[in-house]
């Protein structure tokens, strides 16, 4: 499909172009680069749309590189996991994958280099004396934020020979964990707390998914990070607006181990109404089982909305609509949903499902066989054609498609009323049966066998039109229908001495368990989209049997969005 170009606004192709007019880059090259402990969300959509099209717009390239320099939290599944929603979303990196694991040897001898330089130094202090000596910000009587100087460490003026000693015993495995670091040497009266002298190794005896037990010391993340970038030769590395307060950092690193420069340019991050996008707290919800996985369908993970039944396309069109800023907003999570039914319509089959289903018996029916029917396939896609269906004297509808005494403008079934059925006939309800507790165990109706196809006699105006399935042919099934996963439109704004947890919806999962669908849904595949009618757009789960199918909805039928926007346009 062709897509809207958009992803670069002004202030980041401008950049770009100024550094081509420049001559400081002649070819551009991006990178996204996850870190692998967890598992991508909607919001890396975003940064992976930027940086992939950044390059498109500018006939450069975008590497995937991993920056797994952290060896407690990252594994190989969660790098398949990470490659394989990249490659979902509708983007391909070809032979650019790198590891900033694979850069350990240069990044060691780079940071040798600032050592010789005088600009890097071994410290023995602990992590809380570090922070004490580091300072904080403090807010005055006015709420005016200050940052009173820190103070240099005891072991700042070491020598150079002494440092690069003491380093190499680092890396030989002479010293125990937290007992020293590599620390680079800036200014620690900076106003900018994360220049005062901030850590680039710190020791680790922790065994490396990708390098097992070879190195003991690693590199921090704003030391690897501007080298890694320029051992690339990226020109513009784009990320979000929280690392800002890092780029004097990441400056400084790429000035003084006098390696390419690249440039950081900043966007604002996505957020989102009921959700939160952020890999701790995401695999709060995993490790504490408030979910189901990662791919739970009320997650905001890539892999969580694939199998809730998301497009790519709907969230590119998403992002698309966003647009990028150098400002932080909440973006409501009904736009989100409104580009998934506009994509779901042209694309979802459709099929008939009853949810909460009772029986229906045609009275007057005696045929001895069924009637076959014809049913669009999809109305928005004549190239979908069109399937079977069967009629006969007993059928399910949906609970709530009868009532004995109905509201003022219900045009459901209720004695005496007249319906259409979908594909089928106009029906009259003559009654129902009850059980000894008073439930409503079937409704009796009459059908009118000259309607066939729902096109009434005479002209005759008929106001409801219900699904429903023939019971002889009907599969049983489990649906699940999903709400958001947090009640609050702000899930992270809490009370004092409560957590986001007590943000959770009690609500946001009901299973049916009792429902059926359509012969032709028994052996859905995991992906396809289907538009159960008058219900909503549904997937198959991939934990679906031969025996029992499981559906998720992906989205219910009613558009808010796009009620809200036609109000705006009205008014």
């Amino acid at each position: 499909m062709e897509e809207k170009i958009w992803y670069t606004t002004d202030f980041i192709r401008e950049a770009v172009k100024e550094d081509i007019a420049s001559g400081k880059c002649t070819e551009i090259r991006t990178r996204f680069p996850p870190e692998p402990n967890g598992w991508l969300h909607i919001g890396h959509a975003k940064a992976i749309a930027v940086d992939f099209t950044v390059a498109a717009q500018f006939n450069g390239t975008c590497n995937l590189r991993f920056d797994d320099t952290n060896p407690e939290k990252e594994d190989m599944s969660y790098v398949e996991a990470i490659k394989r929603d990249v490659k979902w979303l509708g983007y391909d990196w070809e032979d650019r994958e790198y590891f900033a694991s694979d850069y350990y040897e240069y990044l060691y001898d780079l940071a040798i280099k600032l050592i010789k330089k005088g600009k890097a130094y071994v410290d023995d202090l602990n992590d809380q004396e570090m922070r004490e000596y580091r300072g904080t910000a403090v807010p005055d009587k006015n709420n005016i934020t200050h940052t009173p100087p820190g103070k240099n460490s005891p072991w700042r003026d070491r020598s150079i020979e002494e440092n690069l000693d003491l380093f190499a015993r680092m890396r030989a495995g002479e010293f125990a964990d937290g007992s020293k670091t590599l620390r680079a040497k800036i200014d620690m009266t900076h106003p900018n707390l994360v220049m005062r002298d901030p850590v680039m190794y710190r020791i680790r005896r922790e065994p490396h998914y990708r390098t097992g037990n070879e190195w003991c010391i690693y590199p921090m993340y704003d030391f690897q990070h501007p080298l890694s970038d320029a051992k690339e030769g990226i020109t513009h590395s784009l990320c979000s607006l929280e690392y800002e307060i890092h780029r004097p950092l990441y400056d400084w690193f790429i000035t003084e181990a006098e390696v390419y420069p690249s440039r950081q340019i900043e966007f604002a991050r996505l957020n989102i109404t009921h959700t939160v996008l952020s890999k701790r707290w995401l695999l709060q919800l995993v490790r504490d089982g408030h979910v189901s996985g990662w791919d739970d369908p009320r997650m905001p993970t890539i892999a969580g909305l694939r199998r809730r039944g998301y497009t790519p396309e709907s969230i590119r069109d998403f992002l698309g609509r966003i647009s990028v800023s150098k400002t932080d907003s909440m973006v409501d999570i009904q736009l989100l949903e409104h580009c998934l039914r506009e994509d779901l319509n042209k694309r979802a089959l459709r099929a008939m499902a009853v949810l909460n289903p009772v029986k229906l018996v045609i009275e007057n029916f005696d045929e001895s066989e069924p009637v076959a029917l014809e049913a669009v396939n999809n109305p928005e896609d004549e190239s979908a054609g069109t399937r079977t269906i069967y009629f006969g004297r007993e059928l399910y509808i949906e609970r709530d498609d009868f009532m004995e005494v109905p509201p003022p403008k219900y045009h459901r079934l209720y004695p005496g009323s007249k319906v259409r059925l979908r594909y089928g006939y106009i029906i009259t309800c003559t009654g129902c049966v009850k059980n000894e507790a008073g439930d409503v165990v079937e409704v009796r109706c009459t059908y009118e066998p000259e309607t066939k196809g729902g096109n009434p006699a005479n002209g005759e105006k008929i106001k409801g039109t219900i699904h429903w399935l023939f019971a002889d042919t009907a599969v049983p099934a489990r649906v699940h229908l999903y709400d958001h996963l947090f009640a609050p439109e702000r899930p992270m704004e809490v009370e004092p001495g409560k957590t986001f947890l007590d943000n959770l919806n009690p609500s946001s999962l009901t299973v049916l368990d009792h429902a059926f669908v359509e012969p032709c849904l028994s052996e859905a595949e995991p992906g396809q989209y289907w538009q159960f009618e008058r219900t909503g757009y549904f997937t198959a789960d991939p934990d679906s049997t031969a025996d029992l199918p499981v559906f998720n909805r992906t989205v219910s039928l009613r558009d808010t969005w796009a009620r809200m926007e036609k109000n705006k346009t009205k008014s």
